[in-house]
């Protein structure tokens, strides 16, 4: 038989899986020798006292043989030859996702990415990070793959609302990711690893007969009666089909004026901006597990993570993307525009640990900074404009060539400027600047408080040995392209379906591949 159980064991005793026999055996009163095997469910860590505990709910056999866990991912189709093609605009994990199940329900999709493959942009990426030199179509938010790409591989989401969520990660397992990824609380693939299964993606995508087209950006839509006849790209070209997937990124904005020049439909949608705040790991690591590092090491605990939130004055501030282990990278699309991001590789074994700490940035905000400048409240664009304002002083603030403004944490919520700058992960270099001098007062003031707050529940945290860092914004787009709540279709243009992140409908890979699989549900319904 097969029996679910739930058991709470040591790290040292979760890492041994003999041990974990014997406690399947104990817990089922069983003999050790009638346990063929186990398959975890779930695991998590829970570090709320000294002793840290490891969460595992199992699936025993029990007295039948032991069955490997089988992923359940996609079902690949030939669609040389069909008739239904559906342009997929973006190459993303909603792009990529929405082509896998095109090819599922035997439908061609035709992909559109701006950028290149993941071997060309890591090229790309090295002359960011070396010189200072930023490809506008390649770089750590456009190609394939997408932002997260290059920026993690985080896979954790609460959008279980969306799509399935194991379905998701079950078609990354099938692509190459390791299996952890199904029973993990908070599951990561990591940067050096996500590009292999990306291009597994797109090597299965081809081999089923789908079309797979770099260096495609998108500048016109030719519409006609409420449709789109044809797509045409930077290049020239043009491409029709009976469908297309807008699944172009939180960074497009190409896209976005590009659609509102055409009157088509797009809204100012709320987002968050702030800054990255990087600690020593092992700093991080005494404050969650309440223990030494020796101590740390010698249980075999993983780099320690955490999520913080606050209210301050109504206004919210919360942190984003922690990296454990992990190491700043500059994540602007054009050169004047500075971006800093997060990312992790798949052990977590860098000595540094960041998070974004973003403050919600509303319409308002945006009428009162440009208030001498005449902004309109019904500019759709007016949010992606502070975006980009606050990315270029940035981008000035640290003197050019992608070298960041920051402070010491404290010094920051003290205003006053660092006399020196602690080593940090962050390549291409920072400079001493009093942010309040950047960012605008309302982001600036209530992460100064919430910090503070932070540093009371984190004993620790509040430290000059962590850096602020500037600017952490591109946490989601700053425009929504909307859509009919059930046919998913725009409600002007009756063949545009607007898809994740891009267009305002997820926040992450995960959410982003699902509402990717959601939308083809819709095309399929609608025909």
């Amino acid at each position: 038989m097969q029996q679910k159980i739930q058991l709470r064991l040591r790290p040292l005793e979760a890492n041994d899986e003999q041990i974990i026999l014997q406690k399947i055996a104990e817990s089922t009163h069983q003999q050790l020798g009638n346990i063929s095997g186990f398959i975890i469910l779930k695991k998590s860590l829970d570090a709320r006292s000294r002793q840290v505990w490891v969460n595992l709910t199992v699936n025993a056999f029990i007295q039948e043989p032991y069955q490997q866990r089988v992923a359940k991912g996609v079902i690949l189709k030939d669609v040389t030859n069909t008739t239904k093609k559906v342009l997929v605009i973006g190459a993303g994990p909603a792009g990529l996702f929405a082509a896998l199940k095109l090819i599922e329900q035997g439908i061609q999709p035709i992909i559109l990415e701006r950028g290149k493959d993941v071997k060309s942009r890591r090229r790309d990426l090295a002359e960011l990070n070396k010189k200072g030199i930023v490809d506008p179509e390649s770089n750590y938010c456009f190609g394939e793959g997408g932002a997260g790409t290059y920026s993690d591989g985080k896979l954790y989401t609460r959008s279980n609302k969306r799509g399935s969520i194991d379905r998701a990660l079950n078609i990354f397992v099938q692509f190459g990711a390791e299996e952890k990824i199904l029973f993990e609380a908070h599951p990561h693939i990591g940067t050096n690893k996500l590009p292999q299964i990306i291009t597994a993606m797109r090597e299965a995508i081809v081999n089923c007969g789908g079309r797979f087209l770099f260096e495609k950006k998108v500048v016109d839509f030719v519409i006609d009666k409420n449709k789109i006849r044809f797509v045409q790209t930077a290049d020239g070209d043009r491409f029709s089909a009976d469908a297309i997937i807008l699944a172009t990124g939180h960074s497009a904005r190409d896209i976005f004026e590009l659609l509102h020049r055409k009157d088509i439909l797009i809204e100012a949608k709320p987002f968050a901006l702030g800054v990255r705040v990087e600690h020593p790991q092992a700093l991080i690591n005494s404050i969650q597990y309440h223990c030494s590092s020796s101590e740390i090491e010698s249980n075999s605990l993983p780099p320690a993570s955490y999520s913080l939130v606050e209210q301050v004055n109504g206004r919210g501030v919360f942190s984003f993307c922690m990296c454990p282990g992990g190491i700043i990278a500059p994540a602007g699309t054009s050169s004047g525009e500075l971006v800093v991001n997060g990312w992790s590789p798949s052990k977590r074994n860098n000595p540094f640990g960041n998070s974004g700490m973003v403050v919600q940035v509303d319409v308002p905000d945006a009428l009162q900074y440009f208030k001498d400048e005449n902004p309109h409240a019904d500019d759709p664009l007016l949010l992606m404009k502070f975006q980009q304002r606050i990315e270029q002083k940035c981008f000035q603030a640290g003197g050019g060539n992608f070298v960041a403004p920051a402070q010491r944490l404290i010094d920051f919520c003290m205003n006053r400027k660092s006399a020196d700058l602690p080593e940090n992960s962050y390549i291409r270099g920072l400079r001493s600047t009093e942010l309040t001098n950047v960012l605008p007062p309302f982001i600036t003031d209530t992460l100064q408080e919430g910090l503070k707050s932070f540093g009371k529940r984190m004993r620790g945290y509040y430290s000059n040995e962590a850096i602020v860092v500037a600017t952490e914004s591109r946490t989601s787009s700053p425009v929504r392209i909307p859509r009919d709540s059930q046919t998913l279709q725009h409600p002007q243009v009756t063949n545009l379906y607007p898809c994740g992140e891009g267009a305002g409908y997820a926040g992450g890979i995960i959410s982003a591949a699902m509402d990717g699989e959601r939308v083809v549900d819709a095309i399929t319904a609608n025909w």
